[in-house]
């Protein structure tokens, strides 16, 4: 993975999430997330960070292979926006780092929060000036939890771990997708709700 900042990727300088630490800790507690899953999702970033690239060519040949995902990537008409996919695979491929990465703190609480926006008709299109759909539904967001996490493990048994540090990465992976996912829907709901 190169060092280069990833167009748009703004993490540090977005505005605070309406969610607070204590809520962050309560979602943490619900999805069983612990020290022991942050410090498995630092190994697995160690495993994960030569192997950005080919996690992103998965991923992106799932959409690729499935007309409704990739309908999000393109004009109303259907024509795919190619430079529109490439600017999200680098803040895709951000992201993988920052989920093993960055400390849950405020910054990342709105950073979360940011990437949930940019799903929806407030944000999306808005960070690449994308000529796309307004907004992803959100049974995709959720749906998608399965793909993300499910096709991490064979990445992360690549590098020679034993199979328990393997099963702590993986299901720290799935907690901290689980978590990331309920965050983003955040933009999706009214506040009574």
């Amino acid at each position: 993975m190169t060092t280069q900042v990833p167009a748009g990727y703004t993490y540090g300088s977005t505005p605070p999430s309406p969610v607070s630490m204590d809520e962050l800790a309560q979602l943490e507690a619900s999805v069983l997330f612990t020290a022991e899953d942050a410090e498995a999702l630092r190994m697995a970033g160690d495993v994960l960070e030569d192997q950005v690239e080919d996690v992103l060519d998965v991923w992106y040949g799932f959409v690729a292979s499935h007309p409704h995902l990739v309908a999000y990537f393109a004009t109303p008409d259907g024509a795919v926006l190619g430079d529109y996919l490439a600017r999200v695979r680098g803040r895709f491929g951000q992201w993988i780092m920052d989920t093993c990465r960055r400390p849950h703190d405020e910054e990342w609480l709105s950073y979360a929060h940011e990437i949930g926006l940019r799903h929806t008709y407030d944000k999306k299109n808005q960070t690449d000036g994308a000529p796309s759909v307004p907004h992803i539904p959100l049974r995709h967001m959720v749906a998608f939890i399965y793909p993300i996490t499910a096709t991490m493990r064979p990445f992360l048994a690549k590098k020679g771990h034993g199979e328990a540090d393997v099963e702590r990465m993986y299901q720290a992976w799935f907690k901290a997708v689980t978590l990331q996912v309920v965050l983003w829907l955040r933009p999706y709901s009214a506040d009574r709700w």
